[in-house]
């Protein structure tokens, strides 16, 4: 997604017209954690992982992360992280996370926990990791200008069956949109964070608002969405964002507990690989009904009507898994578009490769997808809660306060604040 006036493979912030990133942290300041990490997962409790572990744990599938490098090295990590590729062509490689963003986005959807790390939604998943830049790695050095598309193609030809984005630009690109195509059109089924500081700017987040992408919109400890999470008609469904353990930096030393649509895209990618593990035969298509049709709604949620706020409603992969709700449907419909995919032969295929830290050889695809239009996404006007503001269900469906609904009016729980401004042409990890 992005974009440049010519095809100069390397330039410096300024001399093209490129779209650019900067990290977004949601909340007053970043709260460190206390050595016990695993507790301040209140998500995983929430979404009653204990009993989907006991039917499901993400093995066989594969999740891209595009991010700012993923560290295969941190104890949580160990044996995950598979080949992957480093797009920004900038010194190090995918494995050196200049941020700290994308580790954490790896720990979230496949961590093991171990020696104090963070536990994975989905910990028996592999992760390829994708790096692309940011805005101040752009500052800095000379980087690829067309890394993040190219990210999206090498990973719609790699071994993942999912490509987790927790980035975006408000600007809409043909070639953003063309790569998202193409890796539809190859099977895999796409995330990207719909977007923070929705009170200074509701404009749509690419790429989650291209038409082929999930969208992911952020809730509360509370289950509703929170007021930072960006709304529209292109966002799909929501997923758990706010006091989420993520390592506080760079070093990746400690954790701290911050808010944004980064987390509920990784937590949303992790419950489709539980998914797509618990059903290895399926397509993206139908894994992604699946999950959609088992969402969280509200007690007066209309049914075949979609929020704004929520999209389908909260991501309850327990739902699914231990109570059959949510059925896979036609396995070449997408159930974003509504229109005939590819991929169907390759999707749930498990990837052969081995855990490896080395970078890989291969250079980014060029076969894109034809170009369309946008177009919109099936959306009403349907509240995203219940006017009585209580919750219709819970997450596991067994009777838990915590459990993730829409349950009471969005944007109304936390007063939260965006650390960082939003510039102009900027993409920005949504963490």
């Amino acid at each position: 997604m992005i974009e440049s006036g010519g095809r100069l493979r390397r330039a410096l912030l300024g001399t093209t017209a490129i779209a650019v990133l900067t990290t977004s942290l949601v909340g007053l300041a970043p709260t460190a954690v206390a050595a016990d990490v695993r507790s301040q997962q209140w998500y995983l409790d929430a979404m009653g992982a204990e009993d989907i572990w006991k039917k499901t744990t993400g093995k066989g599938i594969t999740v891209a992360v595009i991010d700012t490098g993923v560290d295969p090295d941190t104890p949580s990590l160990k044996g995950k992280v598979l080949k992957g590729w480093d797009a920004s062509e900038t010194k190090g490689d995918e494995t050196n996370d200049y941020r700290g963003h994308g580790t954490s986005m790896a720990e979230i959807i496949a961590g093991s926990g171990a020696q104090g790390g963070l536990r994975g939604l989905a910990p028996d998943a592999k992760i390829i990791p994708y790096r692309v830049s940011d805005t101040e790695l752009q500052n800095e050095q000379a980087v690829n200008a067309f890394d993040f598309t190219e990210a999206i193609k090498a990973a719609a030809d790699g071994d993942a069956q999912i490509i987790s984005i927790a980035m975006g630009n408000e600007y809409y690109s043909e070639e953003g949109r063309e790569a998202v195509q193409y890796a539809l059109q190859k099977g895999k089924l796409i995330f990207a964070s719909s977007g923070n500081d929705a009170a200074k700017s509701n404009k749509k987040q690419y790429p989650a608002a291209y038409p082929e992408v999930v969208a992911v919109a952020a809730t509360t400890r509370d289950g509703v969405v929170a007021d930072y999470s960006r709304s529209g008609d292109h966002i799909d469904i929501a997923a758990p964002g706010s006091d989420i353990p993520g390592y506080c930096d760079k070093s990746l030393t400690k954790y701290c507990l911050n808010s944004g649509t980064s987390f509920s895209t990784a937590i949303a990618s992790a419950s489709a690989a539980l998914v797509w593990s618990a059903h290895p035969d399926w397509t993206g298509n139908q894994v992604l009904r699946a999950m959609l049709e088992s969402a969280g709604r509200g007690d007066d949620w209309k049914p075949g009507t979609v929020s704004t706020k929520a999209g389908h409603g909260v991501v309850r992969p327990n739902a699914h898994i231990n109570r059959g709700i949510g059925q896979p449907g036609d396995p070449n419909l997408s159930p974003l578009t509504n229109k005939p995919t590819g991929g169907a032969a390759d999707a749930g295929t498990a990837p052969s490769a081995t855990a490896s830290t080395g970078t890989s050889e291969s250079a980014a695809p060029s076969a894109t997808a034809s170009t369309q239009a946008p177009d919109g996404k099936q959306t009403s006007d349907a509240p995203v809660a219940g006017s009585n503001g209580s919750a219709a269900e819970d997450a596991d469906g067994g009777g838990s306060n915590t459990g993730l609904v829409i349950g009471v009016a969005a944007a109304v729980v936390v007063v939260v604040a965006a650390a960082g401004v939003v510039i102009a042409r900027r993409r920005r990890a949504t963490s």
